[in-house]
């Protein structure tokens, strides 16, 4: 490949993300906004945020709970918010998978840290993956409210989860820089909710 096709390759990239950001906001724009309400209200009344993905979306989990207990901005210094990555502890989830299985890593810690108010979140770019399956079961079946951010169109978790937000749009790297988009822009929107 030229350097002239790659900027070529790299152009046509671009050009596929903007659309695809656009049509992301014009679609999930009210449901992105109706979620950081229910996030700010989960944690305003006590809750805590669990978050899950697998892969490339478990270091997502984990960078977007550590800007919710840290800061999004450094222009803002607020206090820290309850979110925990289910994603995160490498012992843990050898331990469970081990044990129980894989599709059990994300329902054991819900099913041991979970309480009604709080609030699940799953990470998928397919909505299929056993172990989110099994985790939003597992939420359910506590009377935990759940959301999830996914691809494609939706795959099982969409009629599991209360509040599902489906990314339009196949392909995996597309969907997953939308994840990212709409999770900063919750921190954001949190923060400025809660730490006015």
């Amino acid at each position: 490949m030229t350097q002239n096709d790659k900027l070529v390759f790299l152009k046509k990239l671009s050009d596929e993300t903007v659309l695809s950001r656009r049509a992301m906001i014009e679609g999930l724009g009210t449901p992105v906004l109706d979620l950081s309400d229910q996030i700010a209200a989960v944690i305003g009344s006590g809750g805590k945020l669990m978050v899950a993905g697998n892969g490339g979306l478990a270091a997502i989990a984990s960078l977007f709970t550590g800007e919710l207990i840290n800061r999004v901005s450094d222009k803002r210094n607020r206090q820290s918010l309850p979110a925990l990555s289910l994603s995160g502890d490498a012992s843990m989830l050898t331990a469970a998978a081990d044990q129980f299985g894989y599709e059990w890593v994300f329902a054991r810690q819900i099913e041991g840290i979970g309480h009604r108010g709080d609030m699940f979140i799953a990470l998928s770019t397919t909505g299929n993956p056993p172990n989110l399956v099994r985790a939003a079961q597992t939420a359910r079946d506590k009377g935990i409210i759940s959301a999830a951010l996914l691809g494609g169109s939706g795959g099982k978790l969409k009629g599991l989860i209360d509040r599902p937000l489906i990314i339009p749009q196949t392909s995996r790297p597309r969907v997953r820089e939308e994840q990212l988009f709409i999770l900063h822009v919750l921190v954001e929107l949190i923060e400025r909710d809660l730490c006015a």
